[in-house]
């Protein structure tokens, strides 16, 4: 299960050297099987539905490689993952809510955005096959989530006197709060060009917009946060690739947008595609460097490299980015984009088969967490100078 084994950039946030707060009902937890299942789902990470982001769009780069057989093997996978997760997520909430609430107003608090990224990735990929009923079943859930979570969670972190804001706790995973806007912009477009409506393509438009300036926003904070603030090698997470990963689904969503009559989606075709090649040319600039400090942290630094929940904030950008270039390619008439794109959707399969095989290893091999009886009681929060 996603989550069964975290990182440095993986833990619940709490006061450093604290362990973080614990319900009554979780120290009185039943023994046995019911007791390590309720430990389990306890100690499951708040952004653990990026297992099924990862998956979804991995499946819809295959699809778009014509993998047609293993593209639906891996829908499977995402919609199993979503509906296994998620009623996960909300028992935390109806059971472990001192827990939840402290994860809710810590410094990784947009990786609940993941919730509404998830079902809206879904809602984009089941549109090709023809299920838009379900697709638009899945962007309403989406929608509603994005809705209250993009509100919901700066709100949280701006009234909340609960927790010591520090600029070393800004980290990649808020780079979500931009991302969430874009994956119903991306849903919604991919759902309207099945209809004659004029809401889908208002609300993919005005989703896009808003997540170009959260993107901007965040970048900003983000770019600055790395370079006046010294970045200890071991809290560098695997989560600022999702600084990639939000240019790429910005892209996406112009693309999609750019194929809808120009009158419905408010926004002309040049601005959307010129704004696509842009974010387009900076999502590819950023690749080299993600690599670089991936180099720097674990052969430079000989950091070892074990699972962790944040690897999957891994396979979502490079799946995103492999969609993105050849949704764009096409789109431009540009034919060696869509040639190059071949590759790198089967660079974002390996990369998902390779992360999925070490998340089944952490969990069965008996040196895994889970087998010791790890308990998430006895986790320690990262120290924030630690949060990359």
């Amino acid at each position: 299960m996603p989550g069964a084994s975290r990182g440095a950039d993986e833990h619940p946030d709490a006061e450093p050297g604290k362990a973080g707060p614990t319900d009554a009902a979780e120290a009185a937890a039943p023994p046995g099987f019911r007791g390590a299942l309720a430990e389990r789902a306890t100690g499951l990470n708040a952004g653990a539905l990026a297992f099924v982001m990862g998956t979804g769009i991995v499946s819809t780069a295959l699809y778009l490689g014509g993998a047609h057989e293993l593209s639906t093997v891996l829908l499977w996978a995402a919609l199993a993952g979503f509906a296994l997760l998620l009623p996960v997520q909300a028992w935390r909430l109806a059971r472990r809510r001192q827990r939840f609430a402290a994860e809710f107003l810590g410094p990784r608090s947009f990786v609940f955005l993941t919730i509404a990224v998830s079902a809206n990735v879904l809602a984009s990929r089941l549109v090709p096959d023809g299920h838009t009923t379900a697709a638009a079943a899945f962007l309403a859930f989406g929608a509603v989530s994005w809705l209250v979570l993009d509100y919901g969670v700066p709100i949280a972190l701006i009234t909340t006197l609960r927790r010591n804001p520090s600029f070393d706790q800004v980290n990649g995973t808020w780079f979500l709060w931009a991302v969430g806007s874009q994956s119903v912009a991306v849903a919604a477009a991919s759902l309207a060009h099945t209809g004659t409506g004029r809401v889908l393509p208002v609300l993919a438009a005005v989703c896009f917009a808003v997540g170009v300036v959260q993107y901007l926003l965040i970048a900003g904070i983000v770019l600055a946060r790395l370079l006046a603030r010294p970045v200890r090698p071991e809290g560098l997470m695997t989560s600022v690739w999702i600084f990639m990963g939000a240019a790429a689904i910005t892209v996406l969503a112009g693309v999609r947008l750019a194929a809808l009559p120009t009158a419905a989606t408010l926004l002309p075709r040049p601005v959307l595609m010129g704004s696509s090649v842009v974010l387009w040319a900076f999502s590819t600039w950023l690749i080299p460097l993600l690599l670089a400090l991936g180099v720097w942290k674990h052969l430079v630094r000989r950091i070892p490299l074990r699972y962790d929940t944040g690897w999957w904030n891994l396979v979502f950008p490079i799946g995103m980015y492999a969609v993105t270039t050849h949704e764009l390619g096409r789109a431009t008439g540009t034919s060696w984009m869509v040639t190059t794109s071949r590759w790198e959707i089967w660079v974002s399969a390996v990369v998902w088969a390779v992360t999925f095989a070490a998340m089944a290893l952490s969990v069965l091999l008996p040196g895994g967490r889970a087998a010791r009886g790890h308990s998430p009681r006895a986790e320690r929060a990262p120290r924030p100078g630690n949060a990359a």
